[in-house]
């Protein structure tokens, strides 16, 4: 499965680099996280809540951050699993200047199996978009508002 997305965020690249990896603005705007701790080996332990349909459940997994560029891009590798089945995935994030803010590209797969899986295709595709447009709605109103202090 492919992810793909583009927002555009009214602040400068390196604000919004340096929120997209703060471990405190993570876990408030990511959809469903309850838990988000760094561990000794520099990944991530994530506690998600998360429901795609009539499937919902709770996803234990990890989060870790690659190939780091920075204000420029990173990779994230994400991987985990609940009752309701698996979820992994890889994606690159590009951040480049633009006329009033930052651009930021996100491009990658991902993979799912067990009932997750069950629900399709057609349903799955939009139902992830929407969270990753939930995550980035909510990553820009708290990066324009700390750009505006």
């Amino acid at each position: 499965m492919k992810i793909e997305g583009t927002y555009t965020i009214a602040a400068p690249r390196e604000l919004v680099y340096h929120t997209l990896r703060d471990p405190q603005a993570l876990q408030e705007c990511i959809p469903g996280c309850q838990e988000l701790t760094l561990q000794a080996d520099g990944r991530y332990l994530a506690k998600l809540q998360v429901g795609i349909a009539a499937v919902k459940g709770t996803f234990t997994g990890h989060v870790q951050i690659t190939d780091e560029q920075p204000p420029s891009s990173y990779r994230l590798h994400v991987d985990g699993s609940g009752g309701p089945g698996f979820a992994q995935g890889e994606v690159m994030i590009t951040l480049s200047d633009i006329e009033d803010g930052t651009r930021v590209d996100v491009a990658g797969e991902g993979q799912v199996g067990g009932m997750i899986a069950a629900v399709g295709q057609r349903v799955l595709m939009p139902a992830t978009r929407s969270l990753m447009n939930q995550f980035f709605g909510r990553m820009q109103s708290k990066i324009e508002a700390l750009a505006r202090q």
